[in-house]
């Protein structure tokens, strides 16, 4: 998402304060329930945030850029940064019922050195090289966790750890998620029952969508449509807009710096 990635970055105080501008509040309390509807461009768009509901990674970059668990729960690394050791969290399902296991875990950290089970739910890997943003590393989309490191199939087969499960997906046209029950993030994240993604080529046509509620999220609008529409909000700004958002919609705190909210909106937006 190049086009977007070079418009949509900004930092979390810039967007805390175009908030404050537009009168949205920043203590709205996450609400859960209805279905959050996002139109974007044909590009990557649809399959980023697709893929971010629907699977999850051994660790997860936090708006503020601060790192946090996901499926390790903990990690820890000898002096020289080579030998590392992630504990898996317990309990975690895919969506076609099976567990998540060491096994599912392994190819990912094999990418980067000798990788070895200690128990059922612990895994050290050694590196050839001292190596301190491996857990950084390991929130990139680039390694998600598949069954058995199968690898990312086509977004309709996707089955993955995440809080939504594919109910409908058409490659460049359209994808429908719905949030699992009992996931291990209810709580914190996940917060509307269905997403929905519709790839709209025309920046006018998205507009449209945006401003007669069809949708409640739109990815590089045409803004000449949307500014004298009130109560809608604008990201970065009104005349370089990457993200026009309905009045209805509530967001965290702080949103990621790229766009779309590093690709984790499904999870972290939510219908107010």
């Amino acid at each position: 998402m190049t086009r977007m990635d070079r418009r949509a970055l900004f930092a979390s105080g810039a967007a805390a304060a175009l908030l404050a501008a537009t009168g949205a509040s920043l203590a709205d309390t996450p609400k859960a329930g209805g279905t959050l509807r996002l139109a974007v461009p044909r590009d990557d768009s649809l399959e980023q945030v697709a893929r971010g509901a629907v699977f999850d990674t051994l660790t997860e970059i936090a708006p503020d850029g601060t790192l946090r668990p996901e499926l390790a729960t903990t990690w820890k690394t000898d002096a020289d940064a080579c030998v590392w050791t992630f504990s898996l969290r317990e309990g975690v399902q895919f969506h076609d019922g099976s567990d998540l296991t060491v096994a599912d875990i392994l190819p990912v950290l094999a990418e980067f050195g000798r990788a070895e089970a200690l128990s059922a739910s612990e895994i050290r890997v050694e590196l050839a090289a001292p190596n301190t943003s491996l857990p950084f590393q390991l929130a990139g989309t680039r390694f998600v966790i598949t069954r058995n490191g199968s690898g990312v199939t086509p977004l309709k087969l996707a089955n993955g750890t995440g809080s939504y499960r594919v109910e409908r997906a058409e490659d460049d046209r359209n994808f429908l998620g719905r949030k699992l029950a009992d996931h291990y993030k209810d709580g914190t994240a996940g917060w509307a029952n269905k997403i929905e993604i519709i790839v709209i080529p025309d920046a006018h046509v998205r507009a449209e969508a945006l401003r007669d509620g069809y949708v409640d999220i739109a990815a590089l609008p045409a803004g000449d449509q949307l500014r004298d529409k009130r109560g809608l909000r604008f990201f970065p700004n009104d005349t370089d807009l990457s993200l026009a958002v309905a009045p209805h919609v509530g967001m965290p705190r702080q949103i990621g710096k790229a766009a779309l909210d590093d690709g984790r909106i499904a999870e972290r937006w939510w219908l107010a």
